[in-house]
């Protein structure tokens, strides 16, 4: 272990052992990856009163320095910058983190700022695998932090007052949901390997995921179509939609997992499928999974969104009209009620994560849901992968009697300070 590396272990130790040290009124936060969501939870933060954005962190220094600007105007002054995550982690004055990394990123950092004290806003998928979700559950508890897992349609009004809905009985014994994603994906073509662009951390970014060569189709948000550091819009839209169709189902991880996907569209860079059609079996309820990323129409008008169905009636959720809403159905498919509002779920999210962080209580998006619903996005991505359907253990979240499926529930780390132990 590099001396640099005993410093941080030692003091993040030092942090865990001692109560977070906010104030009544202020929650200091620190910001890891400054990219799209990065920045757009940065503005969230700005939205809660009690709470003020002190650190900075991304290993671009150009995204670093547009991020330092944009937090400038926001009237939080010149903001502390670090391409190293554990600058901000052992700091004494930060008092919860938001980590808005690529997806293999995630976990490790969720973990480790856990470990040193701090409270976490993690964005979804929580994990780049199964078993990092459930290791992030168990810090989380062992060292008594608020996690907070990013899937804000758990703080969003209309879909709330869906979810009551699905739960109420006025649609009959609720048996199936069905979450889909159809959107039209770019090609990001072909690329060949390059070197490094000017003022990157580039090893850092890597983190404790396998070493690739520098590619831009494999870095900046491309990074979602790679299986060494992404999961595919299984993982990315799909979370939220597979999030709220579990919710509604009252369900939490599986007994089987079946379906398909392919590339049937896209003949680029990337691994992850632009297709996939995949089966949820919870033994007396299903789930189904649809995505098409090839196109630009939707389901029943949604773009991304989620039917429930019972044996009285039935609801869509999701976004129309470019508002957030649902429309119940009865058994002849005559429109009960129908509700739309504007979408609060990011700002309402966050203050939901800041009140936790000061009251101590378990948030709208605890991580251990976050967890159980990012599980879905992993297993859909087994199926794909391994072309075959798995049986699953939700007691010891494993795939038993099949090797390969089995081993794809984790990942191999290289040697790095950031591989969570355990995995």
């Amino acid at each position: 272990m590099k001396p640099s590396d005993r410093r941080f272990f030692l003091a993040a130790g030092a942090a865990a052992m001692t109560q977070t040290s906010f104030g009544a009124d202020e929650v200091r936060v620190g910001m890891i990856g400054m990219g799209g969501r990065g920045n757009a939870l940065l503005k969230d933060v700005k939205t809660v009163p009690n709470a003020r954005v002190t650190h900075l962190c991304d290993v671009d220094q150009s995204r670093l320095e547009r991020a330092q600007t944009a937090a400038a105007g926001l009237g939080y002054g010149q903001v502390r910058g670090s391409a190293d995550l554990r600058r901000v982690l052992e700091d004494k004055n930060v008092d919860a983190v938001v980590v808005a990394t690529p997806d293999h990123w995630h976990a490790p950092a969720a973990i480790l700022a856990c470990i040193a004290g701090k409270d976490v806003y993690v964005e979804k998928p929580v994990s780049h695998n199964l078993r990092e979700g459930r290791l992030i559950v168990d810090v989380a508890r062992k060292y008594s932090r608020v996690v907070q897992a990013g899937m804000q349609s758990r703080s969003r009004a209309s879909t709330i007052k869906a979810v009551e809905l699905a739960h109420s009985g006025k649609l009959g014994k609720v048996l199936m949901a069905k979450a889909w994603n159809s959107q039209l994906r770019a090609d990001i073509g072909k690329k060949t390997n390059s070197g490094i662009p000017p003022g990157i951390d580039f090893d850092t970014w890597i983190g404790p995921a396998d070493v690739m060569p520098f590619n831009e189709n494999r870095f900046h948000y491309k990074w979602h179509w790679n299986w060494n550091f992404g999961t595919g819009d299984m993982g990315n839209d799909g979370a939220h939609q597979l999030d709220q169709a579990r919710w509604a189902l009252g369900v939490d991880l599986p007994k089987r997992v079946g379906g398909m996907g392919a590339k049937y569209f896209f003949q680029d860079d990337q691994q992850t499928p632009d297709t996939m059609n995949i089966s949820f079996d919870y033994g007396g309820k299903g789930l189904i999974w649809e995505m098409r990323i090839w196109h630009e129409y939707g389901l029943e008008g949604i773009d991304n969104g989620v039917s429930v169905y019972g044996t009285e009636g039935f609801l869509h959720m999701g976004r129309w009209n470019r508002k957030w809403g649902y429309r119940y159905f009865d058994k002849k498919e005559k429109i009960v009620e129908e509700y739309q509002g504007t979408d609060d779920s990011e700002a309402a999210h966050m203050k939901n994560f800041v009140e936790c962080v000061i009251s101590r209580k378990r948030p709208n998006c605890d991580i251990e849901i976050g967890h159980l619903s990012s599980a879905l996005c992993h297993l859909g991505n087994i199926v794909h992968r391994t072309g075959r359907n798995v049986a699953f253990n939700p007691a010891n979240e494993s795939i038993p009697g099949d090797a390969e499926a089995n081993a794809l529930l984790k990942r191999k780390y290289r040697n790095h300070w950031a591989a969570p132990k355990g995995a």
